[in-house]
């Protein structure tokens, strides 16, 4: 059985850097984020390493930990959203007490999703796989973007649906952000094998592929048991974002999941938006989908709102979803079924 943590606008939100923190030259953005939050009548307690940055991580893996650990375990904090990302989180599982960790919401994405998957998995938490806190600095919040807040405020049983966005962001430019912090330009459309329509069910899991690979092996990626134990063998819909690997390295990544049994009962698998996809030797992106579709015998689904090409969709792993692609256009409805 999965439960769900409970969400509401006036939640204190804590704020922790297990991942990477910001350095000293865009405190600027991490304040101007936290005032936002403030501003919409969210209570915000702030951690050391959120300010912090140094050999790419916020602070030592026990530090780290640490203060994760107390925050999760407050009473006082609802919800921790960490600034963003980074690289070397999985350095801090070994230290993170999961036997003592509460049921309030994880919200992120990137490297933060070792963190997210990793407690669904082993304690059958749902967790948010969405927005950073930096990137809801702006005036407002284009509209995919700020579903993370009903998505989180949604209720045992209840049900959320969620649309593919209009426009996504091609690329990153820091230093003109819009009001809504992205620019918005280009035209979305999500993308089936064949042109096909998409229709799939099943318990979400999933995060950045470049960094959950790594729970392979661990006693965080128990995904046998956590089936087992959690959604009775329900079918799984797995959900990836690809940050930095080449087509190759992205097949290699995908058949080690495979070997290892995480696809099993897996219904369908949607893949983010990329600008890493590099074909290498004539090996394109379209050819990594259709083989891992043609080996697993399931549908798949690609360019969707997910990852590192902003706007991206409020994924809930642990929440049962119906999810549906057809002519360019997405629908994602998460009911959370405990």
């Amino acid at each position: 059985m999965i439960t769900y943590p409970v969400f509401t606008n006036d939640s204190t939100i804590g704020v922790t850097a297990p991942s990477s923190g910001v350095g000293e030259d865009l405190h600027n953005i991490l304040n101007q984020a936290i005032k936002r939050m403030q501003t919409k009548g969210f209570n915000v307690v702030s951690g050391d390493t959120a300010w912090t940055q140094i050999k790419a991580k916020s602070a030592s893996a026990i530090q780290r930990a640490k203060e994760f650990n107390s925050m999760i375990q407050s009473d006082e904090i609802e919800v921790i959203i960490p600034p963003w990302g980074g690289e070397l989180l999985i350095e801090i599982l070994e230290y993170v007490e999961f036997d003592k960790v509460q049921n309030k919401w994880i919200l992120g994405y990137s490297d933060l999703s070792v963190l997210l998957l990793a407690i669904t998995l082993t304690k059958g938490l749902a967790t948010a796989h969405g927005t950073n806190l930096v990137d809801l600095r702006g005036e407002y919040s284009d509209e995919t973007t700020a579903m993370w807040e009903p998505v989180l405020a949604t209720n045992r049983d209840e049900t959320i649906v969620q649309k593919s966005s209009q426009l996504y962001q091609k690329e990153w430019s820091h230093n003109s952000p819009s009001p809504c912090v992205f620019n918005l330009t280009e035209k979305t459309y999500w993308k089936t094998i064949d042109n096909e329509p998409f229709h799939i069910e099943g318990r979400l899991l999933g995060g950045c592929i470049d960094v959950i690979r790594h729970l392979i092996g661990t006693p965080f990626g128990d995904v046998r048991t956590f089936r087992d134990k959690y959604i009775t063998n329900e079918p799984v819909v797995w959900y990836l974002e690809n940050c930095e690997l080449n087509t190759t390295d992205l097949r290699r990544s995908l058949v080690q999941m495979k070997l290892a049994g995480w696809f099993e009962g897996c219904s369908g698998i949607l893949f983010g938006r990329s600008d890493a996809n590099v074909p290498v030797s004539g090996y394109t992106i379209e050819d990594v989908y259709a083989d891992i579709a043609r080996e697993l015998q399931i549908p798949i689904a690609y360019d969707i709102d997910c990852g590192h090409v902003p706007p991206q969709i409020t994924f809930i792993n642990g929440a049962y979803a119906e999810l549906r692609v057809e002519d360019g256009e997405g629908t994602v409805k998460q009911t959370f079924k405990p």
